[in-house]
């Protein structure tokens, strides 16, 4: 027989038969139900569990097959309106149907089930066996409660003891779930049997662990009192111990170091407190870790400077080419140190293209100056602990990299890089770069506190030279702390000197060979056709692949000739791209990673509507070059042909790389006017510059890079804008010489000079 019972929805309480539950009740669809059931049915409600308990809005197809008739037995309705009810369980039944009623309330057809008894002899096996467990779990468990005995004693249904158990047993909600779903009794006792004896193992390996913990505690205190016997023993025969003799230890070394009286006083008590905390008390190794960070720090040892101006400027020149703006910056300092010897060290960012020698060219200052080194990289890090210690309430807690440096250099007056500080990222643990704002400060790095340490450390001695590929990256406030001094790439000549003067001998040197020769002219083979790198990096690379080569296949001769290169590193890898000379192909200077290089721009024009297509791997930026560079064509009226009956297709040549800025701008309007004026623009014209609607060239970033790209690429002539002509004093002479450089305000003089 169906029967219509309006519906409950629990999603964090499970109803099962000869069950009580107290409920309060706020929602207005229980509420609705809950009336429905006190007036239609007899104060009969189906109480269910949705499937899925973690959805918020369950619908019809969410809603189990089974569930428990309850009987609310009271309802009370509270002053905030919310109803409290009690509900008894009274049995397991099917759920039919799921609808919805005239009233809006959720109901149910249900059918009552009903299991016959077949095996009286397994229920009463089952029966007295779950008493037993129960019997065993309370005792076994101090947290559970004897009213359970009481309450199953007298039982002899099998049915009702599985339900009284289930509802007594500390589970989780999808478990008790599991039983309410189960209408066999049999199936359920047997589960419950197995689940009370998992738990039963559970407790009994919880009271062995306790048990062990309790013998191990009760050893490490009689431990405790002998030992504190024998030291009092000791006192009074006037024996030190190893903590005694420690601690006399660090009293010796807190006397010798000159120290602020505050930053002693700090020491001091530290030392006491060393001193009675027990060896077994977690907190003494954390104590003795900071006496022997804090009392070993070279606090008053500095190393002496060389102060030989031509020694160190020899020894700079023997180990890099060039670079005489940081080179002559050293020798000033020096200069200033012997008239003033509390000079404060200077701070030096080294900004420029990698394999220049910007990290080798610090270690070459250390050496020069007899100071000693010590690295940090910051590429990547963002956690500002990393730099100024974490605090000791953390576990392993040590100081940062600047006090590591500090105490593996010995001194308070090292070289310490900081390399790629332009790569420094900002994380959710601190902005490292903010970090480095305190520590490079002049005016404020005396009294540099470190997390760990706590107390004032002199900084200001410590010679910081940072390096960084781009000078864009470094954050403004950081930057305005730094004294900035630019490493160039190498021209193609440069490089041949850098081989000859330091990369070979270097190499012969480290494998032990007496004499390799390598003419000027397979070096410059090496340099053009087998590398592409503003610096020299992968050309020591190559040149001792050769050496190394060379000793293996022709250990009779010491000379290496271009054969021997042409077998070793086979066809030519970087080869300069051969594009023929035609309308509608512009040189643009170009700033990469690795230095000034040619772009070239290529146009072409055909019969269409007015489009405009864009190739190349261009950025937003420079397609808004390309824009502007058209309606300045239009504006001007240069060409006389109607641009809406053709389409423009401008591309930049090589797309494996990405094309961002502006700076292309000159170079696509030539190359869009050669392209439309069927004018060939000379393969030996360059140019650069950010163009404006009304033609105004705007200054651009990267010239002297640009323009040592143009030299290696045998570029005779560049345009740049006006507005550069100061980064003109930072080029070398030889490459001014070879270059006509021509600077231009407006767009009207380069159209005068290659189309007029």
């Amino acid at each position: 027989m169906k029967e219509n019972l309006p519906i409950l929805l629990l999603k964090k309480l499970v109803l099962l038969p000869n069950q009580e539950i107290r409920l309060e009740i706020n929602n207005e669809v229980s509420k609705s139900a809950i009336e429905d059931a006190i007036k239609n049915n007899n104060s009969n409600i189906l109480v269910i569990s949705p499937i899925n308990l973690l959805e918020e809005k369950p619908n019809i197809s969410d809603l189990p097959n089974i569930g428990v008739i309850g009987k609310i037995k009271t309802k009370i309705k509270l002053p905030n309106g919310n109803f409290r009810i009690i509900i008894e369980g009274l049995n397991r039944v099917k759920v039919i149907e799921y609808f919805q009623s005239e009233s809006g309330v959720l109901k149910s057809y249900v059918k009552r089930l009903y299991i016959r008894k077949t095996d009286e002899v397994k229920e009463l096996a089952l029966l007295r066996k779950l008493k037993e467990l129960i019997n065993d779990y309370i005792l076994l468990n101090s947290e559970s409660s004897n009213t359970i005995n009481s309450s199953i004693e007298n039982i002899t249904d099998l049915d009702l003891l599985t339900d009284i158990i289930v509802s007594f047993l500390p589970m989780d909600q999808s478990k008790k779930l599991t039983y309410m779903n189960e209408f066999d009794y049999i199936k359920r006792a047997e589960e419950l049997i197995k689940d009370i004896n998992i738990e039963l193992e559970v407790i009994n390996l919880d009271t062995k662990i306790d048990d062990e913990i309790r013998e191990k505690f009760e050893k490490e205190q009689r431990d405790f009192i002998l030992k504190e016997k024998i030291n009092k023993l000791n006192n009074e025969l006037g024996i030190l111990t190893d903590k005694q003799l420690e601690i006399n230890n660090y009293k010796e070394l807190l006397d010798e170091l000159v120290l602020p009286e505050k930053t002693k006083k700090k020491f001091l008590t530290e030392i006491k407190r060393y001193e009675y905390t027990n060896d077994n008390n977690p907190d003494s190794s954390v104590i003795r870790n900071y006496l022997e960070w804090a009392l070993h720090l070279p606090w008053n040892n500095y190393s002496k400077d060389e102060t030989n101006l031509t020694k160190i400027k020899a020894n700079l020149d023997k180990t890099h080419y060039g670079l005489e703006e940081i080179k002559k910056r050293i020798l000033e300092y020096v200069s200033i140190k012997k008239i003033n010897k509390n000079v404060s060290s200077p701070i030096l960012c080294l900004v420029g293209p990698p394999g220049v020698g910007k990290t080798t060219l610090g270690m070459s200052i250390s050496k020069s100056l007899k100071r000693e080194f010590y690295k940090i990289s910051v590429g990547g890090l963002s956690e500002a602990s990393e730099l100024i210690g974490h605090r000791r309430t953390f576990l392993g807690a040590n100081p940062g990299k600047i006090v590591q440096g500090i105490n593996k250099c010995g001194v308070m007056n090292p070289v310490i890089l900081i390399d790629e500080v332009d790569k420094m990222v900002q994380g959710f643990k601190g902005d490292a770069s903010s970090i480095l704002l305190d520590i490079l400060d002049e005016s404020q790095n005396n009294m540099f506190i470190d997390n760990y340490i706590e107390e004032p450390i002199d900084l200001s001695k410590v010679m910081f030279i940072l390096t960084a590929n781009y000078l864009s990256d470094i954050p403004e406030p950081l930057k305005d702390r730094l004294e900035i001094i630019e490493v160039n790439s190498y021209t193609e000549y440069e490089k041949l000197d850098i081989a000859k003067k330091y990369l070979i001998p270097d190499i012969l040197d480290k494998y032990g060979i007496k004499n390799i020769e390598i003419s000027n002219k397979s070096i410059l083979n090496i340099i053009n056709n087998h590398t592409k790198e503003s610096g020299v990096r992968e050309l020591g690379r190559i040149l001792k692949r050769i050496i190394r080569n060379h000793c293996l296949e022709n250990s009779e001769t010491n000379k290496i000739t271009d054969k021997d290169i042409k077998n070793i590193l086979g066809e030519p890898k970087y080869l300069k791209e051969q594009i023929e000379n035609h309308k509608g192909v512009v040189n643009s200077l170009a700033w990469t990673p690795y230095g000034g290089n040619i772009q070239k721009i290529e146009c072409i024009t055909y019969n269409g509507e007015g489009n405009i297509k864009i190739t190349g791997n261009v950025e937003k930026i420079l397609k808004e070059s390309i824009l502007i560079a058209l309606s300045y064509i239009k504006y001007k009226k240069y060409i006389k042909i109607d641009l809406k009956e053709i389409d423009i297709h401008i591309n930049a040549i090589n797309a494996s790389i990405k094309k961002e800025g502006s700076s292309g701008g000159t170079a696509i309007t030539t190359a869009i006017l050669s392209s439309l004026k069927n004018t060939v623009i000379d393969d030996n014209i360059a140019m650069t510059g950010e163009i404006t609607l009304n033609g105004d060239i705007l200054a651009v970033g990267g010239i002297k890079e640009k323009i040592i790209g143009a030299y290696n690429n045998n570029i005779k002539k560049v345009f740049i804008p006006y507005n550069n002509k100061s980064d003109l004093n930072n080029i070398p002479k030889d490459i001014k010489n070879s270059i006509e450089i021509t600077l231009v305000k407006n767009y009207e003089e380069i159209y005068k000079l290659l189309f007029e």
